[in-house]
């Protein structure tokens, strides 16, 4: 299944016989953040308008757990995504689309982490709500609560040390910006740097030139061949704190080429005064 959908295939799917659980995630997060300013308030833009019979569920409380030793963005309690999903109307025979503001990375971990717990049918809104040209609601769907129960194991997970491995053994990409991988700058996290082996594959790469839509699944499948995927044993993906590292590995799904995700990333790493930080543009 192509896990990204356009605006056209999504208006012809709502108005089918199987319209598909619509989930509004838009969020953003603030550099200011490094100063203590809270990311953009993703509720109040759903309120303002979304996607007629979209659902709001918010990524730092129920896409993430509580930022600590697991990073800025943990993975969350099963508990609580699941209860938040169900409460959207998620079931686990219904399809489901998700979408955030158009950058990708909030719809990406949503998609992540529902394929990582079993939903087989989920898709991301390619381009988010920008793409959508059509009526905006601000009403609140009355959605009839669905019964999703996650099973994590779907997709694979590294911790630390099973990326540290990898970096070695296989392929590594570091999903932030280049100058946060050489070191040259860190806004958010304690140190600047990359993980010892990674190789540096920003996640602006992975959409077209000044816009959000994904590049065509060929082009893609171009890039991270150069970038040594095609010929790595296992490749793996780590960005800041597990969000846009979710839309690397959906980039490299829409290629055809399985990814696992470091969920915990350079803000997990980066806490741990024993992990090894190299700096500069080579992988080392």
């Amino acid at each position: 299944m192509n896990p990204i959908i356009t605006a056209t295939e999504l208006v012809s799917e709502l108005a089918g016989a199987r319209s598909p659980v619509l989930l509004d995630v838009r969020w953003q997060l603030s550099l200011a953040a490094a100063a203590g300013a809270p990311p953009l308030d993703g509720h109040a833009a759903y309120a303002a308008g979304h996607i007629p019979g979209a659902v709001y569920v918010d990524l730092d409380s129920e896409l993430a757990g509580p930022p600590g030793a697991g990073g800025r963005h943990p993975l969350p309690d099963l508990t609580v995504f699941g209860a938040a999903m169900r409460r959207a109307g998620v079931s686990a025979d219904s399809p489901v689309v998700v979408y955030d503001g158009g950058q990708g990375w909030a719809a990406a971990r949503a998609w992540w982490l529902l394929r990582w717990t079993g939903h087989a049918d989920v898709r991301v809104l390619d381009g988010g709500l920008a793409a959508w040209d059509g009526a905006l609601s601000t009403d609140a769907p009355a959605s009839i609560p669905g019964d999703f129960t996650p099973v994590p194991g779907a997709l694979p997970l590294l911790d630390a040390d099973r990326a540290a491995a990898l970096a070695r053994s296989g392929l590594l990409l570091d999903a932030r910006a280049a100058e946060r991988y050489r070191g040259d700058v860190e806004p958010i996290d304690r140190v600047g740097g990359h993980i010892p082996g990674a190789v540096s594959a920003p996640t602006t790469d992975n959409v077209v030139a000044g816009g959000t839509t994904f590049l065509p699944a060929e082009d893609l499948a171009a890039r991270f061949k150069r970038l040594g995927a095609t010929e790595a044993s296992e490749v793996g993906v780590y960005c800041g704190s597990g969000v846009s590292g979710a839309h690397e590995v959906l980039a490299l799904a829409i290629a055809g080429i399985p990814a696992a995700l470091y969920a915990g990333s350079w803000s997990e790493w980066s806490l741990d005064d024993s992990r090894p930080v190299a700096t500069g543009p080579d992988p080392q």
